[in-house]
């Protein structure tokens, strides 16, 4: 009988069921009820917002179909309205979803039609008739008409319509689309998507055809073509209609010609007879008397037919030479070159070469539009690097805090919350709104448009000018502050100051840095040479930290790439070569396999450890791979000397060179082991320990190295170590002096190694910079600093300025003069900007335009300076030569311009003139150089014959030899422009690259920083009740087991205190948590609870790993790790 009743659960169930009905129905009542009130209000985006209520049920609603929805809901409520004649009368669910639906496909056919028009558009541009008659058939176009034969005069017509709706200033890519409706759709021809409502602030394209326009086009197309087929139709009876009549009337006039001259012909043979007669003896009269008249004419044509017969011979010629034109051209192309390339080869080569050959490369020294471009383009990418490094420097920091934080969360030492605070902040910064912070107006602050400001920039220009280009100030105020600042000053100040060698000037100059520098640290600091190796030099320090994180990170992937990936895809290298480890490692294999307690003791001295044959078979086997491994590191490096950066290179080369200086006395492999500990140990080492830190090899976001693959990349790393520092495996490691001769031949290698590294040119001959370059270059040097760092070392110069420049006559005391007392960062930004409340307003940046104070360039009538007077002569001299031959500078000095010439000279320079107005102010020349350009010709002549005799007097050039010094100057300053374009190109593919993998690295930073988002998520996920785990759910299955019954498998080792014969009164409980890998252990004395333990399955992994045999529980039982995992695997987790 109890079958037949509900029970109390069946009961609850069933009115559950029915309230959740009534409230899911009662929910979708009220959310129709919002969607009639927002379409009431006349808003689409209320509208919309009711439409995603979920309680609607509402599928593929759109943000973009919004007005459409508005609208056709709007109208079906009034057409409903009408048709009940209840104003107050609302759209039901299914009228609604029908408005949704059919606003969709509308929707869908505007775009389809929108694309098909722009796809028309495109094929009209691209003038192919038939890929227009081809898009033209789009159903989704729906255009009327439209014939296959009428291709081309579709396309005729179609691009003189585009043509007169073309407008020259119409850049515009919204374009508007009329539906049938008279409702407007709106495209954007880039992005290819399409809205409903005008977007504001936007024109519209007004040269886009529209669909009713192409209809237009096709139709008239479409009727001529049909009348043409009409005539073409009946061509064969017009043509036989009008033969007819032509034939008629030709017959008609034929006879009555014939009938004349049948009555009449005696009387015409007679009067053709006397006619043909009078005129034949008419005209040899005539003739007869012509010649006698004319005689001499008569010879004059004869001597014209022989002229004739020869030009016709002439013109035989031509034609052939005309016919093998092609090979003509090669021929000539051919000569020309050869005499253009000896011409070159005169003019690099030659220690002095002739005018006539620089007279041909003069147009060299012009300054193009494309080089202004280039200058304009390589500036843009060196701010962008600039920029980007920042930006990834401080991603960086903040990504290395967050993993601490949630190495942190991990060992619950901080809470969640702090974590996701960081993780939000993370965030921000990824979405790039630090790069909008740190951008400095350049309308407010230190680039305000006042005197006082403008002095003060002016002042910190010439300042930061001196201290890049003189590196002795900067190299002194690095040792006069304390060591744990010097790095974050070098990378905050001095690194910003050049650019990061972002150019070829900024990179000669950081090295001259890095070279005075390290000079002053070894003659001050160092007593021997191997207190470089065992201290921590500062330069060293930097140089390697610049160049290892900079462009030579790429140089590391090149040199290290290959190998090191082999090492992580080999799964079963073990180059493990500590015998105990292998010891242990064998014992936890054989416990794990076995499930039985090894009887081998577990802790033994390494000459225990391999008194093993198993442990010695493995040494063996680990010793073959690592040496393996480690050939094939040594070859890579070894063989890859051009790919480690120039730059760290020369520092190489400047230590040896400066250790050898002060040591004379100091053996060369003493040396080599100083600067083999620089190229390898402190530049190479760290990327072949950790290259995951260096971007050596692809990780995913969030991935690690597993623990195998670092040790072994650790174990090469070591060896190649001992091999670079000449040192021998001895005491502890005594079963490693089997390498030893392989260590001794491979220091041999690594000599051949860093004297070849050591072997580079001088920073002038690499870079090409001398003492003019600053003068000549078209760009003026700029540096982009934040404003504190700017405060911070003018803070740092007025502190040490007495210990940097100790004479108080040196440039630096007038320029901190200038610069006056230190202003604060609100000064320096602007109190409108220091009021909007940024976080860290130091690090808003400012760009600084550099210059130098105490180099006067006018090159006037009076002028002395000799560097001066000779740019000046140079310049005049180079627009001369260009316009004056002559074949020395005497002759073309003594030569008067012509009124040809003069207007060419004028010409060229108009357009250098123009040139130089379009230029930005960065990149204009010095007003020296351009002072004289504009002169006459004759003006230019009389300045460079006077300034002849004033570089003559100062002994610079000698009119003995024809001025030959000027000359050959000439030619070097057309070469190093040569090399200059070369080298400028080569910067901007740098850059370029430069920039790509900053963004990729900056990718890689966001990728990761979503993957900490994720992880922080997970927590929040698992810290959430678990549904399943808070009703009524089944008991988890617990392990009893007694202390004697563990002790008799092994696992339990010993509990102090008690005595062995109580075992059997003590029980353990091992029970699993809510967490997978978590148990809890409950210890029983007597049935009497007396201490909890909660076991994790991955802190007895991590024991494992670490070699640990046995672990305490309670602070008294102690238990085998290995027996008590195999238990755990065997009973729980099924294994």
């Amino acid at each position: 009988m109890g079958e037949d009743f509900l029970s109390w659960n069946d009961l609850q169930a069933t009115v559950s069921q029915v309230n959740a009905q009534t409230q899911e129905e009662t929910d979708r009542v009220l959310a129709v009820s919002l969607i009639n009130e927002a379409l009431d209000k006349g808003s689409p985006e209320k509208t919309l917002s009711a439409l995603l209520l979920p309680a609607a049920g509402l599928d593929d609603v759109s943000l973009p179909v919004a007005p459409r929805y508005h609208l056709l809901l709007v109208a079906a409520k009034r057409q409903k309205a009408q048709v009940t004649g209840d104003p107050g009368a609302v759209l039901w669910l299914e009228e609604i979803r029908q408005g949704v639906v059919r606003a969709n496909q509308d929707t869908n056919t505007a775009q389809r039609m929108a694309l098909g028009v722009a796809a028309i558009n495109q094929a009209i541009k691209e003038g192919k008739a038939a890929q227009t008659e081809r898009v033209l058939r789009n159903p989704a176009v729906a255009l009327r008409g439209v014939v296959p034969d009428c291709a081309n005069g579709y396309q005729r017509a179609l691009e003189s319509a585009m043509a007169k709706k073309q407008r020259p200033a119409d850049t515009a890519f919204w374009v508007q689309h009329d539906m049938k409706d008279g409702t407007a759709y709106y495209f954007h021809l880039q992005t290819f998507q399409g809205i409903w409502e005008q977007p504001p602030g936007c024109p519209l394209n007004t040269s886009h055809l529209t669909r009713e326009e192409i209809q237009s086009a096709v139709t008239k197309v479409t009727a001529a073509y049909d009348r043409q087929q009409l005539w073409k139709a009946n061509v064969g009876f017009v043509i036989q209609l009008q033969a007819r009549l032509r034939g008629f009337l030709v017959r008609q006039k034929f006879a009555e010609h014939s009938h004349f001259l049948r009555t009449w012909l005696p009387a015409v043979i007679k009067i053709q007879a006397h006619w043909r007669g009078y005129r034949q003896r008419k005209i040899y009269l005539e003739w007869l008397q012509y010649f006698k008249a004319n005689l001499d004419a008569i010879i004059k044509i004869q001597a014209w037919a022989r002229m004739w017969a020869a030009r016709r011979q002439y013109l035989r010629r031509l034609h052939y030479f005309q016919k093998n034109v092609n090979s003509i051209v090669k021929i000539q192309a051919f000569f020309r070159a050869r005499k253009a390339q000896d011409d070159y080869r005169i003019l690099v080569h030659a220690p002095h070469p002739p005018l006539s050959v620089v007279r041909r490369f003069a147009h060299l020294l012009n300054q193009s539009q494309q080089d202004f471009l280039a200058e304009a383009e390589l500036l843009k990418l060196q701010e962008e690097v600039v920029r980007k490094i920042r930006s990834n420097q401080q991603l960086e920091q903040d990504l290395n805090i967050m993993d601490i934080k949630i190495g942190l969360l991990v060992k619950n030492r901080i809470t969640l919350q702090e974590v996701v605070s960081h993780c939000k902040k993370l965030t921000k910064r990824n979405k790039e709104q630090l790069s909008d912070m740190m951008v400095l107006d350049k309308q407010k602050g230190l680039k305000s448009l006042s005197k006082e400001k403008r002095q003060k920039l002016e002042a910190y220009q010439h300042l930061f000018y001196l201290l890049q280009t003189q590196p002795i100030y900067l190299a002194k105020l690095i040792f006069q502050m304390p060591q744990n600042k010097t790095t974050k000053f070098m990378e905050a100040v001095i690194f910003s100051l050049y650019n990061y060698a972002s150019s070829r000037r900024e990179a000669y100059l950081l090295l001259q840095l890095f070279k005075t520098a390290l000079q002053e640290e070894i003659k001050s600091k160092v007593e021997q040479p191997q207190d470089v190796v065992t201290g921590n030099p500062t330069v060293v320090r930097l140089v390697v930290r610049f160049y290892r994180n900079g462009r030579g990170q790429s140089a590391l992937q090149e040199i290290l790439g290959k190998v090191i990936q082999d090492v992580l895809e080999d799964k079963v290298l073990s180059v493990h070569t500590d015998p105990v480890h292998l010891y242990k490692n064998w014992i936890n294999q054989t416990e794990a396999q076995t499930g039985q307690r090894s009887h081998l003791p577990y802790d033994v001295t390494p000459e225990q450890a391999l008194s093993h044959p198993e442990v010695q078979r493995r040494l063996d086997i680990a010793l073959r791979n690592l040496l393996a491994m480690t050939d094939k590191f040594l070859l890579a490096i070894t063989s890859s000397v051009d790919q480690i950066p120039y730059g760290m290179r020369y520092v190489a080369k400047v230590l040896k060179a400066t250790l050898a200086e002060k040591f004379p006395d100091a053996t060369d492999s003493e040396v080599y082991k100083v600067v083999g500990n620089l190229l390898y140990y402190r530049f190479l080492n760290p990327a072949v320990v950790a290259p995951d830190a260096f971007d050596i090899v692809a990780m995913a976001a969030g991935g690690a190295l597993a623990a195998p693959q670092r040790h072994a990349l650790g174990a090469v790393a070591q060896l190649l170590q001992h091999a670079a520092a000449g040192k021998a495996f001895s005491g502890q490691s005594q079963h490693l002096r089997v390498l030893n001769d392989y260590l001794e031949e491979t220091h041999l290698k690594f000599r051949k190694f860093i004297h070849r590294a050591c072997q580079v040119p001088e920073p002038e001959e690499r870079f090409a910079v001398d003492e003019y370059s600053d003068m000549v270059a078209v760009a003026k040097p700029m540096v982009y600093i934040t404003v504190g760092e700017l405060v911070n070392t003018h803070r740092l110069l007025l502190e040490h300025q007495d210990c940097i420049a100790p004479d108080h006559q040196d440039p630096l005391h007038e320029l901190l003069e200038d610069l006056g007392e230190l202003p604060t960062i609100p000064d320096l930004i602007g109190e409108s900007i220091a009021a909007d409340g940024h976080t860290d307003l130091s690090k808003l940046e400012v760009s600084l335009t550099l210059t130098n104070k105490f180099e006067g360039l006018e090159a006037d009538a009076d002028d002395s300076n000799t560097r001066s007077l000779l740019l000046s002569t140079k310049q005049l001299l180079a627009d001369i030569i260009q316009f004056h031959p002559g074949d020395t500078l005497k002759e073309i000095l003594s030569l008067s311009a012509s009124r040809e010439q003069e207007a060419a000279h004028k010409q060229l320079m108009s357009r250098r003139q123009a040139c130089t107005a379009q230029t930005p102010e960065p990149l204009r020349r010095h007003r020296s150089l351009t002072a004289h350009s504009l002169l006459p010709l004759a003006e230019k002549q009389r300045r460079v014959l006077r300034n002849l005799r004033r570089l003559e007097a100062l002994g610079l050039v000698s009119a003995r030899n024809g001025y030959q010094g000027l000359v050959d100057e000439l030619a070097k300053d057309i070469r190093n422009q040569h090399r200059h374009r070369h080298r400028r190109k080569a910067e901007l593919v740098k850059l370029q690259a430069t920039l790509q993998g900053l963004s990729t690295k900056t990718t890689f930073y966001e990728e990761q920083g979503d993957y900490y988002s994720q992880y922080i998520r997970a927590c929040l996920d698992h810290l959430a009740p678990d549904s399943k785990s808070s009703g009524k759910g089944k008991k988890q299955p617990s392990l009893h087991y007694t202390a004697a019954q563990l002790l008799e498998k092994g696992v339990l080792v010993e509990i102090e205190d008690l005595p062995a014969s109580h075992f059997r009164n003590v029980i353990f409980d091992i029970t699993p948590g809510d967490e997978a890998g978590k148990f809890e252990v409950n210890a029983k004395f007597l049935g009497v609870d007396m201490e909890r333990f909660q076991l994790h399955y991955q802190d007895l992994l991590q024991l494992q790993y670490e070699g640990v045999a046995v672990m305490k529980l309670f602070n008294k039982a102690k238990v085998n790790v290995n027996l008590l995992i195999f238990l755990l695997n065997k009973k729980f987790l099924r294994k």
